[in-house]
């Protein structure tokens, strides 16, 4: 028996968008990864910028070297700030946001990579570790054909009216609330 072809979707040109994966439900950095692996799918190639993560390992960082060298990941935080046992003083954490953010903007204007993602980018500005003239500066100094995903909770306002798109994640039920710790693979 012959196998059907599944029909390709024509190319058409690219128009760039701005993404955000905000709220308080799980999932944020984990569609960001998704979207990572389907653009990496079709030879795109994808920055991804941690402005959190950084202190700990995750599965992320192994799967991101599986997908090198179309995917790089950069974990550029210093961890939780301010709760978890953070003994680094705030501005550690400033600094690291500031050099994350400015990593972002050299890879979005590199020309080398067609989606860049800021994970964790609406926390840090929420807890300022960035001011918004910058991120706003940043989203809007985007080439045109870059799509650029800002995750985490307590998207801002002016950064909400910029995207193009807009989901938040709500949380229905937590196996936290059972007394059920994160899970490798599934949470970290």
């Amino acid at each position: 028996m012959a196998r059907k072809r599944l029909a390709r979707i024509p190319e058409k040109p690219r128009r760039g968008l701005v993404l955000v994966l905000t709220g308080d439900g799980k999932g944020k950095t984990t569609s960001c990864l998704g979207m990572a692996v389907r653009a990496v799918g079709y030879g795109m190639r994808v920055a991804m910028i941690q402005f959190i993560k950084g202190s700990l390992h995750y599965g992320e960082l192994d799967g991101a070297k599986r997908l090198a060298p179309e995917f790089e990941l950069t974990p550029m935080g210093k961890g939780f700030v301010g709760i978890m046992g953070d003994t680094l003083p705030f501005a550690e954490h400033v600094a690291a946001a500031g050099k994350a953010l400015a990593t972002a903007r050299k890879k979005m204007l590199s020309g080398r990579y067609d989606v860049i993602i800021l994970d964790e980018v609406n926390v840090a500005l929420h807890l300022k570790l960035l001011e918004l003239a910058d991120l706003l500066s940043l989203v809007r100094e985007k080439p045109a054909s870059v799509h650029l995903i800002l995750s985490g909770r307590n998207a801002h306002e002016e950064i909400v009216r910029l995207a193009h798109l807009v989901t938040e994640m709500r949380c229905v039920k937590h196996p936290y609330e059972l007394g059920i710790e994160a899970e490798k693979g599934i949470d970290y």
